[in-house]
């Protein structure tokens, strides 16, 4: 009997930065791969720090599918959030050719929803609504696409981990091992009943002691503020402008104007993405 095959693909979530061992990273698609069938698993893990839907779906899918996976995993689309050339219609028509093709091979589909990165940051409420905006329009996509394809969603934007200073990194977008080990245990929950993963459940308890806050302190002072930098660069000119926006229709009670327009972009990118589907000359 061959092993089963299971292949990650997505960012710095699934390459599994926060989670440092033997001098690289892990994270919780590594930990689950193990729990997955009682016999040999075959894991790849495509994903790549940075990573947009972009470029899962022309870097990352085509090698996915070469290795012909029994499951898939697809976590993307925060860093499309913080670019300042996001497009929710780009983002939809994108997670729904790699959903489809994955699917359409055969594979179980995993997907995600997740935190949003400006409330993980901390961010002031001006700067912190509009990405939170913009994640929540991704998660709805992510879950309408994830219900059109049969995917096993977790809900990992949800509950006290995203709260929970332990489960996270000193960078406060990634998680640390704990909160790795927490990812892992609840996709393998889901999968286990399914009837998906029928190996033991991948344990709670983290290998290595927790860094202390001067190791902290010095990742941020040093690769974090780099990780930070290069993503202001490019984001940073447009949040300001939507800070301003944010800021002008909240002193004037409009603010929830800014949600119906997000959610009526949602819509019309989904419904433009199943129209597609329909046309004959689609392809």
């Amino acid at each position: 009997m061959r092993p089963l095959r299971f292949v990650a693909l997505g960012d710095s979530l699934t390459e599994g930065v926060g989670d440092r061992t033997g001098g690289g990273w892990r994270g919780w698609a590594a930990l689950l791969a193990p729990s997955l069938d009682a016999g040999p698993v075959r894991f790849t893990n495509l994903a790549v720090s940075g990573a947009q839907t972009r470029d899962v779906l022309e870097r990352q899918l085509p090698a996915a599918l070469e290795l012909r996976p029994d499951l898939v995993s697809v976590l993307v689309g925060v860093n499309d959030t913080l670019r300042r050339t996001f497009d929710i219609r780009d983002v939809v028509a994108r997670l729904d050719r790699v959903y489809a093709a994955c699917t359409g091979q055969g594979a179980v589909l995993l997907t995600a929803c997740l935190p949003d990165p400006g409330g993980m940051l901390g961010l002031p409420g001006a700067l912190a609504r509009p990405l939170a905006r913009r994640q929540r329009a991704v998660n709805t996509v992510v879950h309408a696409l994830s219900d059109r394809y049969g995917a096993v969603h977790l809900h990992a934007c949800e509950g006290d981990w995203t709260t929970d200073r332990a489960m996270w990194s000193a960078d406060r977008l990634h998680p640390g091992e704990p909160g790795h080990r927490q990812l892992a245990l609840r996709f393998h929950a889901l999968l286990a009943g399914h009837g998906l993963a029928t190996g033991p459940a991948p344990s709670s308890e983290p290998d290595s002691p927790a860094p202390t806050r001067w190791a902290s302190l010095w990742w941020l002072a040093t690769a974090g503020t780099g990780w930070v930098a290069r993503r202001c660069t490019d984001l940073l000119p447009q949040l300001l402008s939507l800070a301003v926006d944010d800021m002008r229709h909240h002193a004037r009670g409009t603010g929830l104007r800014l949600d119906l327009r997000t959610s009526a972009a949602v819509s019309a990118a989904l419904a433009a993405c199943s129209a597609g589907e329909q046309r004959p000359d689609a392809a």
